[in-house]
Parts: C-alpha cells; sequence; structure tokens
C-alpha cells in the first residue's frame, strides 16, 4: 500500500482529496496546523471512508518540525496544500504569504531532499496566470506579472518546484485549479471557512443561512456580459480526483517532464450574477446583495482550457455548476442547523 502525505490535509481540497486517496487504496499522513481548519473534519473523513489518517499537528513554518518529521518515514509521494488562499487577505498581509507559502514550500522540498521522496504534486491556481489574454486559458499562456501577492506565491512555488526537480532528480505536478465550490454527497465534508469568508460561494451561502446581512459582489463594471468577473467553478470532489489522476501519473513514471503542469477546472465561465440566479433556481432561497467596488487583486475573466488534463490525466469534470451549488447549500444548513 502506497504511503502518501498530505500537507493541509484537514482543509477544503485537502480533506476531500484524503477520501479519493484512501477509497483509491492509498494509505494517508496529514500534516495540518489547525490555522483554517478543525480537527473535527478527521472523523467526519473516518467516518466517510472507515479509515482513520495517520495525523500529525504540525507547523510547516518551523523548519526544525519539518525535517524531523520526515527522518525514517517512508513516504511515496506528497501532496502539498497548506497554504494561505486569499487574494483580498495577501494584498493586505504580503509578508504573511510569502513567509507560510514560500518558507513551508522550501522547508517541505528539503525534507523530501534529505529521505530520498521525489514524488510531488503542488497545489497551484490559475492565478499564475494573471489576467490572461486569451480565453479559455490553456497551459501555454504566459505566466504574467502577479496580481496579488497570494498569485506570486504560487508562481515563485512552481519556479522554487521546478528548479528543484532539476537539480534533485524529483518528479513534481503542479495542478493550477480554478475555483473549487461544492461539498461531499455524505455533506460530512465541505468548505467551512474560520472567520469571514475569502470566497463566494461560502459568502452567499452563510447570506442565505441568515449569517451575513447581504452579499457584497465586488464590482459590476467588468468588461464581462453582465458587469460582474467570471471564474470557472470546478466540484471539489472532481477537483480531489484530479489528484489521484496526477499522483498515478507520477507513481507510473509516465511524466514526460520532471516538472509539469495542468489546468484544472470545467472549461465553462460563470459570472457571479450567474452564479447567484443559479442558486437561487436551485435552492429557492433567494439572496440579498449589493455591489461595492472592486477589490484590488481580482482579474476580470479566467476560465480552463482542460484539454491537456482530460487527454494526459485521463480526468474529467463530471458534475454540474447546480450540484456544487447545492451540496454547498446542504452542507452550510448541516453546519448551522438551518
Amino acid at each position: 500500500m502506497k504511503k502518501i502525505l498530505v500537507t493541509g490535509g484537514l482543509g477544503f481540497i485537502g480533506s476531500h482529496t484524503v477520501v479519493e486517496l484512501q477509497n483509491s487504496g492509498f494509505k494517508v499522513i496529514i500534516i495540518d496546523d489547525l490555522s483554517n481548519s478543525k480537527i473535527e473534519v478527521l472523523d467526519n473523513i473516518t467516518e466517510i471512508t472507515g479509515v482513520k489518517p495517520e495525523f500529525y499537528k504540525l507547523d510547516l513554518k518551523i523548519k526544525s518540525n519539518v525535517l524531523d518529521f520526515f527522518k525514517n518515514k517512508k513516504i511515496d509521494g506528497v501532496i502539498h496544500f497548506a497554504a494561505f488562499k486569499a487574494v483580498g487577505e495577501s494584498v493586505q498581509n504580503p509578508l504573511d504569504y510569502y513567509e507560510n507559502n514560500i518558507g513551508s514550500l522550501v522547508y517541505l522540498l528539503q525534507g523530501m531532499r534529505d529521505n530520498n521522496i521525489d514524488n510531488l504534486i503542488f497545489s497551484s491556481s490559475c492565478t499564475v496566470y494573471g489576467q490572461s489574454d486569451e480565453l479559455p486559458i490553456t497551459e501555454n499562456a504566459p505566466i504574467k506579472t502577479a496580481e496579488s501577492p497570494y498569485g506570486n506565491t504560487k508562481q515563485i512555488g512552481e519556479e522554487i518546484i521546478k528548479e528543484s526537480c532539476k537539480a534533485y532528480a524529483m518528479n513534481a505536478i503542479a495542478l493550477r485549479y480554478f475555483n473549487p465550490i461544492g461539498a461531499h454527497p455524505s455533506i460530512k465534508i465541505g468548505e467551512l471557512p474560520l472567520g469571514i469568508p475569502q470566497n463566494l460561494i461560502p459568502y452567499v451561502t452563510q447570506t442565505a443561512a441568515g449569517i451575513r446581512k447581504e452579499l457584497s459582489i465586488f464590482g459590476n463594471d467588468y468588461e464581462t456580459p453582465d458587469g460582474t468577473a467570471i471564474r470557472d467553478y470546478i466540484h471539489v470532489v472532481d477537483l480531489a480526483k484530479a489528484h489521484i489522476a496526477a499522483l498515478n501519473r507520477l507513481l507510473e513514471k509516465k511524466n514526460t517532464k520532471s516538472f509539469n503542469f495542468f489546468n484544472i477546472g470545467t472549461g465553462i465561465g460563470t459570472s457571479v450574477l450567474e452564479i447567484i440566479k443559479t442558486f437561487e433556481k436551485c435552492t429557492g432561497v433567494n439572496l440579498n446583495y449589493k455591489f461595492v467596488a472592486k477589490r484590488e487583486g481580482d482579474v476580470t475573466s479566467a476560465f480552463a482550457s482542460t484539454k491537456n488534463a482530460n487527454e494526459q490525466l485521463n480526468w474529467k469534470a463530471e458534475k454540474s455548476l447546480e450540484e456544487a451549488l447545492l451540496s454547498a447549500w446542504k452542507w452550510q444548513q448541516k453546519s448551522n442547523n438551518v
């Protein structure tokens, strides 16, 4: 049984990926510092899969902790999620983002290098493209100057991994996510940000549940059909399955280069207003919302070309936007006993 380390494994995407890993027959070790997750998620993963993952509460920003963790452990691959991930917050607190997202990655790679662990899946983002000149965005799109410190940490992270692969005979795949949403069909795990949500869908569901008075839409004068920003929203379970496909590619030595990268999305662009209308239609709940000023760091439109992932990873997004929004709403209702 192959043993996979998942950093940030109790977070939103991490927890869903742990479930898919265990359901696919992998043994999972989770590292999480619980800064943006809850320990109860570990029990919920266990309920879904029937297997309790090995868990370590550990801060990856502390180098000695990371290097000590790796000693005498046999690990076949690492999936690295642990990072701060909000565009707006990164503009306000750039140094926190560089310390957490870059420092922890360097220490993780040093631990892998020193213990001959050579397979890495990196949680990257479509933010590496900035505002792309062409849509849908392909992997050949130029990497532009980042629109935010968060986006810059993903660009720098990919460069660090690429150079490490070249120097230390590692193999890595960066998955450039578009916008993950939704919850597991069991409604035992989902997106539950601590504090004020930084992403659209939790803000939508919290507004629908009456936790938030109204939803703020950042900008209505973008150059899009309805004036609101367009994104590619992918069900988190589909995204989790992409990690299994990428991991198998590495373990089966099918990576054509030591460092490769794939867009992971649906290929469909949906505006903020379209999200609201679709949510209202599939849940029957009306939302209060208002338009406010644009956020610094947000791009106008971004949706993926998924051709490479479809063909080379043999992976494709299967779940609909309606399915994703309905699962997110059920998760919110369960979380708050609505």
